[in-house]
């Protein structure tokens, strides 16, 4: 094994003058605020309409609000890092293009492997979700979809028998990966009004259901641990941290879209830390007032807002956030499957994946064919596996990709010291460090078959690397390195 070629590197230069010379370019049609509202796109979704609840639910009770805080500060530091990179690094490809630039190919591979885990699954946890509150509509007019295909196979329904797959949460991607093959212009514009939808209906429900608050639900703020890890207490409040730390993923699905910024040096810092901080404090209004609707066991439900509103009892309302809440998840599934199928491309064009990923539409300007087979796998995976899994294994990848990010700020700082920086993340090392061991800490309050997970899934992207990727490298080709 040339343990040299492995860790070969692609310049930042290379990176930079080959994301702008790629004959099949993107489009530059993104301004910063398409690019803000893509980063709340995607955050406002999942995390206060679907895992709320169950977080709450099962793991910290009312001290949900306080892991969201948790999260919303290992962001903090994390965005800074992601901002810096995304402005010295404009092209698509997110953590897997900072990683090569940085620790190497081998490690750009296993980044770019573990980021399906953060996007492709990400969204088809979120459209399960989706699932819950479509039902839950439907059946407020009359239409009643029945249980058997509303949930993931083996899953209890009421009345007797099990669910055999959830044919919602396939309808929507299919219709989600149509219009991203179609355009990116246009798919930002439907995003930007859904996100505008879901914005206003968030701040009614904190307005709104402020009033109809009881304090008793908040009593005790941290319910007492029952002797097992992770289920209340303070350890509780950290598993439930790692649980809900996937609703903040969007920020960094924000910088898959360097490569079709207008501007990037200055357009994705923007949309990356006005997109974090705006929705990080979003999260702890709607997880106080959803606890303090709904004593927290109740909320282990797919649609807790949905539950939360019918505690408030006005009809038309609660009519207008479940509409709110299914608009907001549509967003959070279309920029993930639009992050991951530009990752995907940005890969192909290294020669690690098949140059199916790379081939952009000549009209569309988009990569389709991958697109395409993104949504087809997201949504089979969406169809058939519970929201519970999807969710932690989406925390754990997202968890382990934003620590590289961290050390490759840190890298460059010391590899790259004359180069011209955009945007500066502030107290380096300091900061980048906090951002890794906030990770860190995270990843330990998740359960051990979620780590068991991810190692059997790194081990077979291992397997795809070394019998595809390393033999097709262009790094590698061009070094003399393929043998």
């Amino acid at each position: 094994m040339d343990a040299s070629g492995l860790m070969a590197r692609k310049s930042v230069d290379d990176i930079v003058s080959g994301g702008e010379a790629e004959s099949q370019t993107l489009s530059r049609t993104l301004g910063p605020f398409s690019i803000m509202a893509m980063g709340i796109g995607a955050i406002i979704g999942a995390g206060i309409f679907v895992l709320t609840g169950t977080a709450a639910a099962q793991y910290a009770g009312p001290g949900i609000m306080l892991s969201f805080v948790l999260g919303g500060i290992a962001c903090a530091f994390v965005g800074l890092c992601y901002s810096e990179l995304a402005a010295l690094i404009p092209v698509a490809g997110s953590s897997y293009t900072y990683t090569y630039a940085t620790l190497g190919e081998f490690f750009a591979w296993l980044i770019g492997w573990d980021l399906i885990l953060e996007y492709a699954m990400g969204a088809a946890t979120v459209a399960v979700g989706w699932s819950g509150y479509v039902t839950s509509i439907l059946k407020d007019v009359g239409i009643v979809i029945p249980a058997q295909f509303t949930h993931a196979p083996g899953t209890a329904i009421e009345g007797g028998g099990t669910a055999l797959f959830n044919l919602p949460a396939m309808v929507i991607v299919a219709a989600l990966t149509l219009l991203l093959m179609r355009g990116t212009k246009e798919s930002a514009k439907l995003n930007n009004v859904m996100v505008a939808i879901k914005l206003a209906v968030v701040l009614a429900f904190i307005g709104l259901g402020w009033r109809y608050t009881t304090s008793a639900n908040w009593t005790p703020l941290i319910p007492p641990n029952d002797g097992t890890f992770g289920h209340y207490g303070y350890s509780g409040i950290l598993r439930g941290a790692g649980v809900v730390f996937f609703a903040f993923i969007g920020f960094d699905a924000v910088s898959t879209a360097a490569q079709e910024a207008k501007r990037p040096q200055k357009d994705m810092p923007i949309g990356i830390l006005g997109s974090l901080a705006v929705c990080t404090i979003l999260y702890v209004l709607v997880a106080a007032v959803l606890t303090g609707l709904v004593p927290f066991k109740e909320l282990n439900v797919p649609d807790p807002i949905a539950k939360g509103v019918d505690v408030i009892g006005i009809g038309w309302f609660g009519a207008l956030i479940k509409l709110g809440a299914l608009t907001g998840l549509t967003t959070v599934i279309l920029v993930l499957l639009y992050g991951q199928s530009r990752i995907f491309y940005t890969m192909a064009s290294d020669g690690l994946l098949p140059k199916l990923f790379a081939h952009v539409h000549p009209t569309y300007q988009t990569p389709y064919r991958s697109q395409a087979l993104i949504g087809a796998c997201v949504a089979v995976v969406a169809a058939l596996v519970p929201i519970t899994i999807l969710g932690e294994m989406v925390s754990i990848g997202t968890l382990a990709a934003f620590c590289l990010v961290c050390g490759a700020v840190i890298h460059l700082r010391r590899s790259e010291k004359g180069m011209k920086r955009p945007f500066r993340a502030p107290a380096v090392p300091l900061v980048p460090i906090l951002g890794i061991l906030f990770c860190l800490l995270l990843m330990a309050g998740l359960p051990l078959d979620t780590w068991l997970r991810l190692v059997i899934w790194m081990a077979v992207g291992l397997v795809i690397y070394f019998f595809y990727g390393r033999k097709h490298s262009v790094l590698r080709q061009r070094n003399g390195t393929t043998a």
